[in-house]
């Protein structure tokens, strides 16, 4: 990528679009296309477009317009256990269609690099730790977010057979547990990071009797359609039924699964580095020594695949120390309650990153001054 080459950021709204967005402007990329379904962001530098991207027919005029040279394929529909559990159709029909539709239009509108972004739920609940990317589809998934890892597979997958068929340039990232700026805080649809700060914010609020910081916070996100003009009583009864009193938070689980947090900013960069340094010739030739400069459409009788990286820390806290961690960088003094009768999900899970320490990438910000980042930017957002 030069300085000047259209970049589609799809999903530059979310955590990770927008991550992405901010580390290629302060690389000095100044050619930037990224697309909304709602509201139209207030970010002038770069080219929105309002984009429905599960519609075929939107995203074909949209690639034929804009005719972007690189593409970061961040959009996806995303949420914690609960929600990927709940609403296991939306996650498997939306993230397939998005994926679809954006991979097939790069290629037929001969996109330079694509980049497709997944997740490390990809994984088999059961394999071994840390987790090598040639785990993938060596065991059974974990059953509360199947449709969504099914759909992120089949994305790995898509980019794959383009680059052995077609000849072109899609390389695949998987991320590990990510937070920071512009993360989901709703407590039904949120990631256990994000909702532990939320909830444990809310909490601290009661315990200070503070309720003008408690209605500011329902104001701009509802919780269940209650927000900061319900009676004292109705804001009370929403948030104990979240687990959320003054002196105790509940915590799905009994605390002891261990998870790895890599902090928005590290993944973006992460990103943008392989984007500008690794090409899908890189990756096989490392491999499967492969000749760089061949045609790798001549390899389709090879077995080339889990050519996709992890992007991550290669560490790993439990959801008590990490409850914890943000108690102690928000300065609340109330009680956890882990609710044992909800699920824990998979008991261990953190990635092995030598594929991409080997490429010439390592992480920099640590969980705990990331926490405090993202704790500033959610009080004065």
């Amino acid at each position: 990528m030069d300085k000047n080459s259209k970049i589609y950021v799809a999903g530059g709204t979310g955590l990770v679009g927008s991550a992405i967005i901010r580390k290629l402007k302060e690389k000095g990329y100044k050619n930037i296309v990224s697309t909304y379904h709602n509201k139209k962001p207030t970010d002038n530098e770069t080219e929105w477009h309002k984009l429905d991207l599960t519609s075929q027919d939107d995203v074909k005029k949209f690639f034929e317009k804009v005719r972007p040279e690189y593409v970061f394929l961040a959009a996806a529909k995303v949420g914690g256990i609960v929600a990927n559990n709940k609403y296991r159709a939306d996650f498997i029909y939306e993230n397939l269609q998005i994926q679809n539709n954006v991979i097939y239009y790069a290629y037929k509108y001969n996109v330079k690099k694509l980049m497709f972004l997944g997740s490390t739920c990809i994984y088999p609940k059961n394999c071994p730790q840390p987790i090598k990317e040639e785990y993938l589809l060596t065991g059974e998934l974990e059953y509360t977010n199947e449709p969504y890892a099914i759909a992120k597979i089949a994305g790995i997958k898509m980019c794959e057979s383009f680059n052995l068929q077609y000849g072109t340039n899609f390389i695949s990232v998987m991320p590990t547990n990510l937070y920071g700026e512009n993360d989901n805080f709703d407590l039904e649809k949120s990631h256990v990071l994000p909702a532990l700060i939320r909830k444990i914010h809310l909490a601290k609020a009661l315990s200070e009797e503070n309720f003008d910081k408690i209605r500011k916070n329902l104001d701009k996100n509802p919780i269940e359609g209650i927000d900061g003009n319900a009676s004292k009583e109705e804001i009370l009864n929403i948030l104990k039924k979240y687990g959320i009193t003054k002196n105790q938070v509940e915590i799905w689980g009994s605390g002891k699964p261990r998870r790895e947090f890599l902090y928005s900013d590290d993944m973006a960069d992460a990103c943008v580095f392989l984007m500008e340094n690794v090409d899908f010739k890189d990756i096989i030739s490392e491999q499967f020594g492969v000749n760089k400069g061949c045609d790798i459409t001549q390899y389709t009788t090879k077995e080339i695949k889990n050519t996709h990286i992890n992007i991550g820390t290669g560490k790993d806290i439990s959801i008590k120390e990490l409850a914890e961690m943000i108690r102690d960088i928000i300065g609340y003094k109330g009680e956890f309650y882990f609710n044992i009768n909800k699920p824990d999900g998979t008991m261990r899970k953190v990635t092995d990153v030598s594929k991409l320490h080997s490429l010439g990438w390592r992480h920099k910000v640590e969980l705990n001054e990331g926490i405090r980042k993202v704790y500033e930017w959610y009080c004065n957002n």
